[in-house]
């Protein structure tokens, strides 16, 4: 299968999952700039402001034909939801939320309508990974019902080679 999707804005009570618009890009390259995020989340290190624009300006083309969300909540952009890869049935997500948002469950609920809205675009598997230590974002995969999977890779990030643990969920 391939992620090509026709986005359509995904809500629940507040949290909207939908493509980037322009006025969403100094709020994002905020966070894509975000040390406390990009410790996890691999965004390329941006040189100058060139490069953190065309990042964001692909970011934004792509959330119009793939599997990639801004995550907003009441209207402000406070993460990022993105297709990692994917292989026959099976869907990697990848996710952020702004630090300053953390801990108040909407990685768990922008989390649990892309598996959702995975499922319905067909996929049959959807899994996640996360860097071993970074319990937070295990806590998230394991609120949406995914278990761990007997898969794991080394992945060199900032210098440093992390353990990255893998969790996924099937379609009942």
């Amino acid at each position: 299968m391939d992620p090509i999707v026709h986005p359509l804005p995904l809500s629940d009570a507040g949290l909207v999952l939908r493509p980037f618009e322009e006025q969403d890009r100094e709020p994002m390259l905020r966070l894509l700039s975000d040390s406390r995020i990009t410790e996890t989340y691999m965004v390329p290190a941006f040189q100058n402001r060139q490069e953190a624009d065309a990042f964001f300006s692909r970011l934004m083309e792509l959330s119009r034909t793939r599997f990639v969300y801004g995550i907003y909540l009441d209207g402000t952009p406070v993460g990022m939801l993105n297709v990692c890869g994917t292989s026959g049935d099976e869907m990697e997500l990848g996710y952020f939320i702004d630090p300053l948002f953390q801990g108040k469950g909407l990685a768990t609920r922008a989390l649990s309508l892309a598996i959702q809205e995975a499922f319905r675009i067909g996929y049959r598997r959807i899994t996640a990974g996360y860097f071993e230590g970074n319990a937070a974002s295990r806590r998230v995969m394991e609120k949406c019902g995914m278990e761990p999977l007997d898969r794991e890779s080394g992945i060199t990030w900032h210098g440093i080679t992390h353990r990255c643990l893998y969790m996924g969920i099937s379609c009942r």
